[in-house]
């Protein structure tokens, strides 16, 4: 295959997977969008029930236990919601993975295909969902959780404002951003580019472990501003792709966390006496 032809087809494998990409998260944020519309009762009183995130309207008792049809929507409720908001951020990853695959197949050597990278990287967010729908059930079991999906209480909003916000100044944020923003690099220190399913479901898994390192706090923020408010979903969303993609993510980081700390004081004070 010649340089010219090459990257005729590295041109169109970057389309091909940048278009599955752009698909899927399209897909992922119209779910998103659908379910808020559904938990969006316009004013209607829901004293005494609550709402499943279904869709489709489905409302119990708020007394009553979570069936596990329930628990099984607000994982799927999580885990779409994770895949919209991260995987943009990925896509560079993701891309650079596809166009090395692509040169090594060329060259006549083995490599896995990308979507199993890909899919290790969603599989360590469906696991950050699975504990994330533990977390709502725990909150929910405590009365502590509105019809959209947020921290009723103020002093609870706060604590986890201000814990975000000092985890944003920790060791352990700046490690796992590195290895978010630098794809090439967390390649060459986790064993280079896979040519077997397991090694490259593995690799995608270890990244996506990274990625939740970095970012799992800023996830928590939904329970504060509402897992079912599109905006501030929006907003956090764009948040983690700035500290990504740009060159003073650091910083961007370090100032959300600043953000975090004066939103947390400021609730912390106007509780009342």
């Amino acid at each position: 295959m010649t340089d010219s032809t090459l990257e005729t087809v590295l041109r169109r494998d970057r389309w091909i997977v940048g278009g599955a990409i752009g698909i899927i998260v399209a897909l992922a944020w119209s779910y998103v969008l659908w379910l808020a519309n559904d938990m969006d009762m316009g004013g209607m009183d829901m004293t005494g029930l609550r709402m499943i995130p279904a869709g489709i309207g489905i409302m119990l008792p708020a007394n009553e236990p979570w069936r596990a049809i329930e628990f099984a929507y607000v994982f799927l409720m999580w885990a779409v919601m994770m895949v919209g908001m991260m995987a943009p951020s990925a896509a560079p990853m993701i891309l650079m993975y596809a166009r090395v695959g692509r040169q090594w197949k060329a060259q006549g050597k083995p490599f896995a295909a990308t979507g199993w990278f890909a899919a290790g990287y969603l599989l360590a967010w469906s696991g950050f969902s699975l504990a994330a729908t533990f977390l709502q059930w725990v909150i929910e079991r405590t009365a502590l959780l509105d019809s959209q999906m947020a921290i009723a209480s103020n002093l609870l909003g706060a604590i986890v404002l201000i814990a975000a916000g000092v985890y944003q100044w920790t060791p352990l944020k700046d490690v796992c951003l590195a290895q978010c923003q630098s794809p090439f690099l967390f390649l060459m220190r986790h064993g280079g580019f896979q040519n077997h399913l397991r090694g490259c479901l593995l690799l995608g898994l270890r990244h996506g472990g990274y990625c939740v390192g970095c970012c799992w706090v800023l996830m928590a923020l939904l329970f504060v501003g509402g897992a079912m408010n599109v905006l501030w979903i929006a907003l956090l969303a764009l948040l983690v792709l700035l500290e990504k993609l740009t060159p003073v993510g650091r910083w961007i980081a370090r100032a959300a966390g600043i953000a975090c700390v004066a939103a947390g004081a400021w609730l912390l004070v106007s509780l009342p006496q």
